[in-house]
This record gives C-alpha cells, sequence and structure tokens, in this order.
C-alpha cells in the first residue's frame, strides 16, 4: 500500500483526528492524552503507534513515560494531511470537552500542584510517625483560615460547616431537609458554634443575600442538584467580588445504583463539563483535578474545583 492510501486509511478514524488535534497545541504524554479523551491506555498507544508508522507524529522516551508531538519535519503530503486532519476533528462533538481537559492539564503541568501533592500523600504513610495523621494535618490548616464568611451549600448534618465555625468568622450551611436543618442547628447550639447558622433550602436558590460570602463550598453536594450548571451560577452570585468557590465531587462514573443507595441525581461529572460550568457561571481562574480514588470498587474517584469571582 502507499504511504498515501495508508495515511488516508490511518485518518479515517476519528479518535485518531482527536489525537493529533490535541497534539497540535503541545507534546503530550500517553497519560495526559488518556485523561484529555477519557480513553483507555492500551487503546491510545495503538492509535499514536499507527501515527507514527504514517510518520504523523514522532515519540521520545523520558524515564517510563513517552510523549508525543506532530512530526515537526513533516513536508508535502504528510503535513498536509495534518493540517486537514486538525480541521476534521474541529468538526467532531468530542472537541471542544478534548480542549477544556487539555487546557486544564497543560495549567496543572505548568503549576505542579498535582504532582507536589501526589508526593506528599505517597510518603504519607510510608513511615510510621508517632501522633502523625491526617486529622492533626487539618486541624493545623483550620488555624491559617481567615476570618471568612462562608456558605456551605448542600451540608447535610454540618460536619464540614461546624469543623469551619471554630475558625471562621461565620458559616451558613444550606439543606434542603427541615429535618436536617433542624438537626443540625440543634447540635451548633449545644456545641456553642453561635457563627453557625442553618437555612433550608435548595442548591439553586439558596436562602443567602446576594455578594454577601467569601466562600462558597459544595462538598459531594452538585450531584445531588437539579441543574448543577443553575447551582454555580447561584454561587457566584452569593460571592463578594474576588470570592471563591470549592467544589469537592465525583468524577464521572458508571455506578448505577449509586442513584438509589445513596440519592444521586448525576453519576459524577467529566472534568470538562465542570470546567465549562464554572466559567460560564463569570468564575476566573478555574481549576479541576483529580485529587484522591477509592481503593474499593466501584473505585469513586474525587474531582476538586475551584473558580474566583
Amino acid at each position: 500500500m502507499s504511504s498515501t492510501l495508508k495515511s488516508l486509511r490511518v485518518l479515517s478514524d476519528a479518535t485518531r483526528l482527536r489525537l493529533i488535534a490535541l497534539l497540535e497545541k503541545d507534546e503530550l504524554s500517553v497519560n495526559e492524552l488518556q485523561e484529555a479523551t477519557r480513553m483507555g491506555q492500551s487503546r491510545i498507544s495503538t492509535h499514536l503507534g499507527l501515527l507514527a508508522d504514517c510518520e504523523l507524529v514522532t515519540a521520545r522516551r523520558e524515564g517510563k513515560r513517552t510523549f508525543y508531538k506532530l512530526n515537526p519535519d513533516a513536508k508535502g503530503v504528510t503535513a498536509e494531511f495534518i493540517r486537514l486532519a486538525i480541521n476534521g476533528a474541529r468538526e467532531l462533538p468530542e472537541h471542544a470537552h478534548d480542549h477544556i481537559n487539555l487546557k486544564r492539564i497543560l495549567h496543572r503541568r505548568r503549576e505542579q500542584e498535582k504532582v507536589f501533592f501526589n508526593q506528599v500523600a505517597g510518603r504519607f504513610d510510608r513511615v510510621y510517625g508517632p501522633g502523625r495523621s491526617w486529622p492533626a494535618f487539618g486541624q493545623l490548616l483550620l488555624r491559617m483560615l481567615p476570618p471568612l464568611v462562608v456558605a456551605d451549600l448542600g451540608a447535610g448534618e454540618g460536619l464540614l460547616s461546624e469543623l469551619l465555625a471554630r475558625r471562621c468568622k461565620k458559616v451558613i450551611a444550606v439543606d434542603n431537609s427541615k429535618k436536617i436543618v433542624a438537626f443540625g442547628a440543634a447540635k451548633a447550639k449545644k456545641n456553642g458554634l453561635k457563627n453557625l447558622e442553618f437555612r433550608c433550602g435548595d442548591l439553586q436558590h439558596p436562602p443567602i443575600e446576594a455578594a454577601s460570602v467569601d466562600v462558597v463550598i459544595l462538598s459531594q453536594a452538585l450531584h445531588h442538584a437539579e441543574d448543577p450548571a443553575r447551582t454555580l451560577v447561584s454561587a457566584a452570585q452569593l460571592l463578594k467580588p474576588g470570592g471563591q468557590v470549592l467544589i469537592l465531587d465525583l468524577l464521572a462514573h458508571k455506578f448505577e445504583r449509586a442513584r438509589e443507595l445513596y440519592g444521586d441525581r448525576w453519576l459524577g461529572f467529566p472534568e470538562s463539563e465542570l470546567h465549562h460550568w464554572l466559567e460560564a457561571a463569570g468564575f476566573k481562574k478555574v481549576e479541576v483535578s483529580s485529587v484522591a480514588r477509592e481503593e474499593q470498587p466501584p473505585h469513586f474517584q474525587t474531582l476538586l474545583a475551584s473558580g474566583e469571582k
């Protein structure tokens, strides 16, 4: 088969067009391409091998990782094929999400935050040290909090709200269950937390004055929202200029029983979707990253997302 026909056949696959379009932006590792496309590593490696065989991409090794980039020496027909592949990829429905994910990945690479925290977490339990624990670290970090006004949306019984109230100026905990709100309020009173206030309301229309809080927190609450995108718009409205939204939620998964077991409306969220909703709500400096993965099936993964008003 001629090289032209071989390249045409390789470029007839939409996945390979997506990979070429991503590599237009930067040199990327297999793991980064996997994260951007949400495809399996072996599948991506197979596609990259075919692209390399046609001299559309090149590869280099760095330790245990392989990085790929578009062939910088491509000329003539090969260069034209790369250009056409990039144009074709823009017509695919996955293109926008791929590039939102890529934006996040490249930002994280520059900041190297994930590398740092993974290294810390990886070392934490390696060597036993008396008195060293995550709860102790958490208490230490709480002492660093400035006197903020915080809205904890979807607070439930208020475990996080109680912790924050011990350091923050004021915490407003919102939940849609009157029974849970009454329970949380009674517990706050019992514990002498006069700066912790429980209010009944839903996530889309929280009963909090606009531009009145410094931080909005949604901890494992967004997947219970009727309209997650609208919830983030409401969160932005609550914040003072320069305020921050912090979200802990699940990465998109396929554990359908979560609807029955936990009352989840949404089976988590793709990073790109969460990133898009935050930007659409008017947030700047948006960051979304995976920060934890459960060891036991169904291996839920936790996303941490943030944005500044």
